[in-house]
């Protein structure tokens, strides 16, 4: 197993993570290679740059938390929008790729924008990360001001709501007050690992519309 990072070609094997020192230069380098593509997942923060090569239970997971948020909002019948792979940036300061990441407060402003200024525009009401190799942390969203950052790992959920610049800890989503997530993200867990996503997300809703 080896990796392979020039600004010719990126090659890192699944699940490796690796820590480089590199400037913002090098990392809109590496960006730009890299292309349209969401591998190697990249980072930039403090004169270093962090890449990840996810394991196929990344994807699984990330995609069965942001269906439980979109059964939920879709059963309240609220208004959103959701995104996966994108590259939100403080040119020469960071960058960061959210693994699932959703505006609900601010979803009309979204609608219909094909890019945003992370310097002026309001940041994603909600982004969801899979932490499967320490390679993410909820304080990378301080910069841009997150209201509500998910880090799932090892199959549990946390919740971090940015209260007066830091991230605490929460029992509850200020965007589902009323619903016990934790409960909700752990029952989906394991009903999809004991049969599918689909089964899991099945059966939240119908315990939804059964409320």
């Amino acid at each position: 197993m080896f990796a392979l990072v020039s600004r010719d070609r990126i090659e890192l094997p699944p699940g490796l993570f690796l820590k480089l020192p590199g400037t913002w230069q090098d990392y809109i380098i590496l960006s730009e290679q890299r292309g349209d593509g969401s591998i190697p997942r990249m980072k930039y923060r403090e004169g270093e740059i962090l890449l990840r090569s996810p394991l196929l239970n990344h994807g699984r997971d990330a995609n069965l938390l942001g269906d439980i948020v979109q059964a939920i909002l879709d059963h309240s019948q609220q208004e959103y929008n959701a995104y996966t792979s994108v590259t939100m940036t403080l040119p020469e300061s960071y960058g960061i790729e959210p693994d699932i990441c959703f505006y609900i407060d601010n979803w009309q402003f979204s609608s219909g924008r094909d890019r945003i200024d992370w310097q002026v525009s309001p940041p994603f009401d909600l982004v969801i990360e899979m932490d499967v190799t320490n390679y993410s942390d909820a304080n990378d969203y301080l910069p841009f001001k997150v209201p509500e950052v998910w880090m799932f790992k090892n199959k549990q959920l946390r919740i971090y709501a940015l209260e007066n610049d830091s991230y605490v800890l929460q029992e509850r989503s200020r965007f589902f007050p009323e619903m016990p997530i934790l409960d909700i993200v752990a029952e989906c867990v394991q009903i999809a690992s004991e049969s599918s996503t689909s089964a899991a997300i099945r059966n939240l809703r119908r315990k939804l519309n059964q409320e």
